[in-house]
């Protein structure tokens, strides 16, 4: 019985691929490829003509916040290269 099942798998699998195969061979298939291809350009354009513009609503939508440097200021200064001299 699993003989069976195996063969007529094996004859599933490659029907499968023989069916991909013949359609990726095909003169249409071929040929639209090539018409692609060829004309991407005017497939693109034609694309992009039809995209709508958007309005720009992102004026003052960030806020610069300057209290950081002036907390900097304040704090004593930094000690990072006295981490590294030995004692």
């Amino acid at each position: 019985m699993s003989k069976m099942f195996n063969f007529f798998l094996g004859i599933l699998i490659l029907f499968f691929f023989i069916n991909i195969y013949n359609f990726y061979s095909s003169n249409k298939n071929l040929e639209t490829k090539e018409f692609n291809r060829n004309n991407i350009d005017q497939i693109i354009n034609k694309k992009i003509s039809n995209l709508p513009i958007l309005k720009n609503d992102t004026d003052n939508v960030i806020e610069f916040n300057d209290g950081f440097s002036n907390e900097i200021q304040n704090d004593k200064p930094r000690s990072f290269w006295n981490l590294l001299k030995f004692k």
